[in-house]
């Protein structure tokens, strides 16, 4: 039986994610138009659901998306409240002049039980990630099949998701991953030229994308004030990218300058002999913690994550952090990879 998401405790009153959804049978569907129909889903949904997207990569078969989710408020939504969020949706079964006909009705009939739990049931999956991923993937599947004259599922299984400390170097170096995407895939060689990606975005003057590296930058320093002035988050966001993914001088073939990192098998021979790499390394390949690792933090971070779900493991577990093999750093995960750390 497939054990639920894991999901940060109540007591959180925010939660970050690391999201990643590929394509049934990894095939290449996203071409340029698909990616800005995805994008524009993205915020669109973004809004609806009331979480913030920090930052994402869309490439040709998958998607990673960095997303911040605020505890659910006490006090539900009004039926005015909820309309100005359905008014923002294109292409919604939910519409509306539905909507409005569907209340006037509950109304006219004096149901104000039936009201509130058809206003609830809206609003289920808001403030969510497990929601704003299904209503995001199901309505592009209707867009993309429609468009293209296709049935059926368009995306492998159900998406993976790790809980991410939302302070410091985690939250930044995860953003880093996402957005040095592009530049491990050997698509461009500066972020900046990747139109999809949260840092393209932002370098390309989306004043959105800019609010959401602004946001990593000023949550990774622990500086709230930084958010403000979002010119300066992204030259300081810039350096930690170069910084994160910087390559090896060397030669190429016609002479000129190449920035050739360390090969994959290099590092799993440092990691074989026991030596330690250093986070930009790290940051070059594909690490599987960062997709399969389930809480991704400092030690204190993921332990009180873990005595908060106490009970998603057996007895026999004492601790909930562990140590990201090779890395010389001191992040942890929950979930502990032993064998394909890289994948």
């Amino acid at each position: 039986m497939r054990q639920r998401r894991l999901k940060a405790p109540a007591s959180f009153p925010v939660a970050h994610y690391h999201c990643v959804s590929r394509v049934v049978n990894r095939d290449f569907v996203f071409g340029p138009q698909e990616r800005e129909e995805f994008v524009r889903l993205l915020r669109e949904y973004e809004r609806f659901c009331g979480v913030r997207v920090l930052t994402y990569c869309i490439l040709s078969n998958h998607f990673h998306l960095l997303v911040e989710v605020p505890v659910r408020p006490l006090q539900p939504l009004t039926a005015e409240e909820v309309l100005a969020r359905i008014e923002t949706l294109s292409g919604s079964a939910m519409t509306p002049r539905r909507f409005l006909q569907r209340l006037d009705a509950l109304r006219t009939a004096g149901d104000a039980a039936g009201e509130r739990a058809f206003l609830d049931r809206i609003c289920a999956t808001m403030w969510d990630i497990s929601g704003y991923l299904q209503r995001l993937k199901q309505r592009f599947t209707q867009w993309f099949n429609r468009r293209v004259g296709r049935q059926g599922v368009l995306w492998e299984e159900r998406f993976k998701s790790v809980l991410v400390e939302g302070a410091g170097d985690p939250l930044s170096t995860m953003a880093a991953y996402i957005d040095l995407n592009p530049l491990r895939a050997g698509v461009v060689e500066d972020p900046k030229e990747y139109r999809w990606c949260g840092y393209g975005a932002a370098a390309a003057g989306d004043a959105t994308a800019r609010e959401g590296i602004a946001t990593v930058i000023a949550m990774g320093q622990r500086r709230p004030e930084v958010a403000q002035d979002t010119a300066g988050a992204l030259a300081t966001y810039r350096m930690w990218l170069f910084g994160q993914g910087e390559e090896r001088e060397g030669t190429a073939p016609d002479g000129g300058s190449a920035r050739k990192g360390f090969s994959r098998e290099a590092v799993l021979a440092v990691l074989a002999a026991r030596g330690k790499v250093s986070l930009p390394e790290y940051l070059r390949l594909r690490v599987r913690y960062f997709a399969d690792g389930a809480v991704l933090g400092t030690q204190a971070y993921v332990e009180g994550v873990f005595e908060a779900l106490r009970t998603r493991w057996g007895p026999q577990r004492t601790d909930g952090a562990r140590p990201m093999q090779g890395l010389a750093h001191d992040l942890c995960v929950i979930r502990d990879l032993r064998h394909q750390v890289f994948g």
